[in-house]
């Protein structure tokens, strides 16, 4: 069933290559075909065993592939890659079906959309090391195109600055993974027998240099301070969609592959580090959240928020690794840090697919030419601020209910660094009620007189991806649950 929920997109794309129908045929077609992993997850959620001594992967198939190096073609998930997986496959198909300017180039657009979602997927429900770096690269390939060829501004130079800046990550991974395996006998890439093996433990200088390619690598794919500088153009020269899935979906391979790899693996050198990367984590959190204030771009302030947002996370990963903190804390500090991945994948996606609907009718993102929308434009209005309460952590929202648990299993081991971070909830809740204000509120400018408000399929659209955001922070205990299987087995390891 994993397998399938791979190939079913690739092989679309490929088959992208020999038809020839109008757009919205196309954009239906991929609707449909993108539709189909995520109907196949959720009937490997529905049959997830999260009882007490269930496996912690699941659904796991194993083929070799090449037997010499341990390679094979691995799939399974456990709680944290199943809730990702499918929180990608949930916005691969909004982005997909939000209206876009092809530029009389829809085969293509909506082909690359597939092959992105694929491989994106691929990532998260690998169980082979080499297959996870073989993925990881090609979600390069895929956003390149899709930058490049149907962004705005200086898209060709964003694409290239994302492509090459990134790609450097991943050669670190690359080295950092060789390092790993080569300490495995028989040589190995299967996850499973290096999470159980450790095969790094007590060798310090050679696990500290591994333990820094990954943090690197996967840093600059997050990407945490100052590993950032990459983002802000990709996300402002992106189309809508492609923004909604870099932001939503392959920053989240950043995060996923520290907790998969580093954290999994070099279980005993990742706690020796922890505190530092708490720190740098809280530098995240306040310099994500500061920068993002001043911006007066629309997209690029949103961009910024992802920095503040993902150093959250690595602050919940950094106090689950710490040694001495209790295992209750530890855990939740972990499942906040997965919850974070979910919420934000969701309401920044939201967020972004918003800035691509700005972008069709005005084709400007300076905050200071907008004010007065809530006017012309109730439904826009009524899902931004929906999206930026859930986004500052308001109560009630998705991302109250992920920052409340980081913020409560850190205290128990950093309760300085956690109130210091603290200081980020109150700057970003400032940044997006100035943001709300401008473009919503007060007198109409005269040449947004004619803003049209959002159709119909963006808000069924943006509906979908709003109930989503509601119902965990009402009801939270379904995406809770598996997520819980999979820390309390990570988090007994340390």
């Amino acid at each position: 069933m994993l397998t399938a929920t791979i190939l079913i997109p690739l092989l679309g794309a490929l088959a992208f290559s020999f038809l020839r129908l109008n757009e919205p045929a196309y954009r239906w077609l991929a609707c449909g075909v993108g539709s189909a992993p995520l109907l196949l997850l959720v009937a490997v959620w529905l049959g997830f065993d999260t009882s007490a001594g269930a496996p912690a992967f699941q659904y796991v198939v194993d083929y070799p592939w090449i037997p010499a190096l341990g390679i094979g073609w691995r799939m399974g998930v456990d709680g944290i890659a199943l809730v990702i997986a499918t929180m990608s496959a949930v916005l691969f198909v909004a982005a997909i079906a939000w209206p876009a300017e092809t530029r009389g180039r829809a085969r293509e657009y909506y082909a690359w959309f597939l092959f992105l979602e694929a491989v994106s997927l691929g990532v998260f429900l690998t169980l082979d090391l080499a297959l996870f770096y073989v993925f990881f690269d090609l979600s390069l390939v895929g956003l390149f195109f899709l930058i490049g060829r149907w962004g705005h501004g200086d898209a060709e130079r964003a694409a290239i600055k994302f492509f090459v800046y990134t790609f450097a990550g991943s050669l670190a991974i690359l080295l950092a993974i060789i390092g790993l395996v080569l300490a495995t006998d028989p040589l190995t890439f299967d996850m499973r027998t290096l999470i159980a093996e450790q095969p790094l433990a007590g060798m310090d200088l050679r696990a500290t240099l591994v333990l820094v390619g990954f943090v690197v690598g996967f840093g600059i794919k997050t990407p945490f301070v100052p590993l950032h500088t990459w983002l802000p153009p990709a996300h402002v020269n992106a189309p809508g969609p492609a923004s909604a899935v870099l932001a939503g979906v392959l920053l989240k391979m950043g995060t996923y592959g520290l907790i998969r790899i580093p954290y999994s693996m070099l279980s005993e050198t990742f706690a020796r580090y922890a505190f530092v990367l708490a720190v740098l984590a809280v530098i995240s959190i306040l310099w994500g959240a500061l920068v993002s204030m001043a911006q007066r771009n629309l997209k690029r302030r949103i961009a910024y928020t992802s920095v503040n947002h993902m150093g959250y996370v690595l602050l919940g990963i950094a106090a689950a690794a710490t040694i001495g903190g209790e295992q209750a804390a530890r855990q939740m500090a972990l499942t906040g840090a997965t919850v974070e991945m979910v919420a934000h994948g969701l309401i920044t996606g939201a967020l972004f697919l918003i800035c691509g609907a700005f972008w069709q009718r005005t084709g400007d993102y300076d905050l200071e030419h907008y004010g007065g929308l809530s006017q012309v434009a109730p439904n826009l209005t009524r899902f931004t601020v929906l999206a930026s309460f859930a986004s500052l952590g308001l109560p009630g929202l998705a991302g109250f209910v992920a920052e409340l648990q980081i913020f409560v299993g850190a205290f128990s081991v950093y309760p300085w660094l956690a109130a210091i971070a603290l200081l980020g909830i109150l700057i970003t809740a400032a940044l997006f009620l100035q943001m709300l204000q401008q473009l919503f509120f007060g007198e109409l400018p005269a040449d947004r007189q004619g803003f049209g408000d959002l159709a119909r399929v963006e808000i069924g659209t943006l509906a979908i991806l709003a109930l989503l955001i509601v119902v965990i922070g009402i009801y939270p205990n379904w995406l809770l649950t598996p997520i819980n299987s999979a820390t309390a087995f990570l988090t007994a390891g340390f």
